[in-house]
């Protein structure tokens, strides 16, 4: 029995070692990144789009996605930029080597993030009107970070 617990322990310290090895690929933090920018963008967009009078005005849905943005505003975000994985060494990002460079002013752009989607958390409840400022700020530090630290399209 107690060798087929250590072999089994083994077996687990071999299998984590492997996938500690397979991520040096950055597979997990790149898809784990471009899923948060995506649940950003499908957010802002709804926003968006009843702030611009596109579609209706709905509260509960204008609350339900400023709740999101702060949600996705909390995620650590060390964990999703590891060093080395930016444009020109792999694949599939727009992340430029500078973000690791400017660490802290990548991070300072993602708190100044965080604090404007406290602010469309604050007004998505108060009507149409209440948006576009609030859309006017979250946009502007989307636009900072992806100016200094994105690969132009």
């Amino acid at each position: 029995m107690m060798k087929n617990l250590k072999f089994a322990v083994a077996l687990v310290a071999l299998g984590c070692g492997s996938a500690a090895y397979a991520q040096d690929d950055f597979t997990a933090q790149l898809k784990a990144r471009q899923g948060q920018m995506r649940i950003i963008a499908l957010n802002l967009g709804i926003l968006g789009g009843m702030a611009q009078g596109k579609t209706e005005y709905d509260a509960a849905a204008a609350q339900t996605a400023a709740d999101s943005l702060v949600a996705v505003s909390g995620i650590n975000q060390d964990l999703l930029w590891p060093a080395g994985s930016h444009a020109d060494s792999i694949e599939g990002t727009k992340a430029l080597a500078v973000i690791w460079e400017n660490n802290d002013g990548f991070m300072s752009n993602w708190s100044d993030f965080g604090e404007a989607a406290l602010a469309m958390q604050a007004a998505a409840g108060g009507g149409q009107a209440a948006l576009g400022p609030a859309m006017g700020t979250i946009g502007g530090t989307c636009k900072a970070c992806h100016d200094d630290y994105r690969v132009a399209n």
